[in-house]
This record gives structure tokens, sequence and C-alpha cells, in this order.
């Protein structure tokens, strides 16, 4: 509500209304600096001058992986739909229509191969747009599909998770996927083929304790929450004060919990850089810059 909305007639103000879209400034919520959408976009969704790692979209963080943003898209497979008939406020398979249609996925996990330093690699994505990124039936099939597929295609796989853990609508099915992936990362392992993950905000629950702590390399991103339970379920179980800056990136580094520390800007040359020697290539150069 403005001045013109007050005053100006209504015939009057329609001439004057603008299509003004309503996310053209996004406001960071470290520091409270506000960001031209464009300009966000362009830098990788991280705040210029705070440094603070927005939420990235699924397509854009994939286009910023590979060469020249080009990859393709690995099918998942299909899995039962709401087998144990669960229903809360709204019926499970209601809340997967609307999220179907919100991300335009059948799920929370996202498979692709392309090129990374012109090395051929599998990319799995987790979007946590899509009921939060929680790990169900779905997700845990198509992380053991692209598993599989770096394994036949000889070729190094890398995770990007975000969740809140396992989806509580699908039950014990959903714990299931947690010893199920695990023995996925196994046959990587066996086929000795690189695995590494990228933690992003937040990596929680079920995720964290399976496929997301099994990689060969750990990467999170800066300021990632990363845990298993809450900081404040651990402090109301413990009854004691966390430290400052508990089960964030740069703690869990300082501890010995993940490798290094990442920001997006260098993710991909990273990446490829862990790639080339766990394969024992060469180091490479970009053959095109991601989109």
């Amino acid at each position: 509500m403005n001045w013109i909305s007050n005053v100006v007639p209504p015939k009057i103000r329609s001439i004057l209304k603008r299509d003004t879209p309503d996310n053209l400034w996004v406001k960071c919520p470290d520091s409270g600096e506000l960001v031209f959408h464009k300009d966000l976009e362009s830098n990788f969704w991280v705040v210029p001058g705070s440094g603070y790692h927005m939420r990235m979209p699924a397509e854009a963080r994939l286009k910023s992986v590979f060469d020249n943003g080009q990859y393709d898209t690995l099918p998942t497979p299909d899995v039962p739909l709401d087998p144990l008939k669960f229903r809360d406020v709204k019926r499970y398979t209601d809340r997967l229509k609307e999220n179907r249609a919100k991300t335009g996925v059948q799920d929370a996990v996202r498979l692709a191969a392309g090129k990374l330093h012109a090395m051929d690699v599998v990319v799995a994505l987790q979007d946590f747009e899509f009921l939060g990124g929680s790990l169900g039936m779905a997700a845990g099939e198509a992380i053991i599909a692209g598993m599989t597929q770096a394994v036949e295609r000889k070729m190094p796989f890398i995770i990007f998770t975000a969740s809140g853990g396992a989806r509580m609508q699908e039950g014990i099915l959903s714990l299931m996927q947690m010893p199920r992936t695990t023995v996925a990362v196994q046959r990587l392992r066996a086929a000795k083929l690189p695995y590494i993950v990228v933690l992003t905000n937040p990596t929680t629950g079920g995720v964290t304790a399976s496929y997301a702590m099994l990689g060969d390399v750990h990467i999170a991103e800066p300021g990632a929450v990363i845990g298993f339970a809450g900081a404040r379920v651990i402090e109301q179980t413990i009854r004691e004060k966390l430290p400052d800056g508990f089960q964030r990136a740069e703690y869990l580094r300082d501890h010995g919990m993940v490798d290094m520390v990442v920001s997006r800007k260098e993710m991909r040359a990273t990446l490829a850089r862990l790639c080339a020697l766990l394969t024992k290539q060469p180091a490479r150069e970009p053959s095109g810059e991601a989109a």
C-alpha cells in the first residue's frame, strides 16, 4: 500500500499501475542487504557483500557444474505411490501432486550426466523445494540408479545433498533407503570409482546418517547446517549449551567431520581437480564455462 493507492482514483490508478515483479530484490538473511535478483543469480546465488549462500535452484545448480551448462538428464525408477495410505492434515498423494506441480519433477532427487572439465561424471542432486528434499522410496531408488549408472559407465559420482531427513509419510519404507544406499556406495568403492559428497544447507537426519557421510571426499558449502538431530533437541537432551557455530560447515571442518568448505564460485574447479586426482588423470583445463 502506498500514496497512489490512498489518493489516486481507481481509474487513474489502473493507468499508473506497472507490471513489476515482486521478487526483483532479495534480502540477505545474514546481513539484511538487498540484492537485485539478476545480480544474485549471476553470482551463483551468493550475496556479494556478506558471502551468504542462498538456496540455489536445482536447474541452476546442475548448469553450474557441467561444461557450458550442458548435461543429459538420466531417468529415475518408478516406485509405488503412497503404499501406507498416509494422511495428516492432507493426503500424502495430494502433497506429492502439489510438489510435482511446483518443481516440475517426480521427486526430490534428479540425475544427470555430462562433462566436467572434459571428464565424464554422473551427478545426483537433492532438491530441497520438493518436500524438503526428504528421503523416500523414489529418492532412494534414484540415488541407487545414479550410482549404478556411474559403475556401468565407469565415471565418478558426485551428489549434492540438501534434506531434512527421512520422509515421515513413508515410515519404515523411507528408513530402508539408508542401508540400501549404503550398499550402493559399497558397489562404487568395489569398482574403485570416486564418490564425492557436496553438503549444502541443510543436510540433516537420515541422509546425514547414511550416504551423505560415506563419501571419499566431503565438501561443504559455507555456513551449511549439517547434522543428525537438531541443535535444540541436543541441548534439551544433554541439558547443556552448545558451542557457537555448532553443526555449521566451518565448525565441522575444524573438528574433522568434513574435508573442506568451498564457495560456489570455486566448486566446479574443486570438483574437477578432485575427480582428476582420484581417477589418476592429469588436471585438465575447462573445455567450457558453466552456464
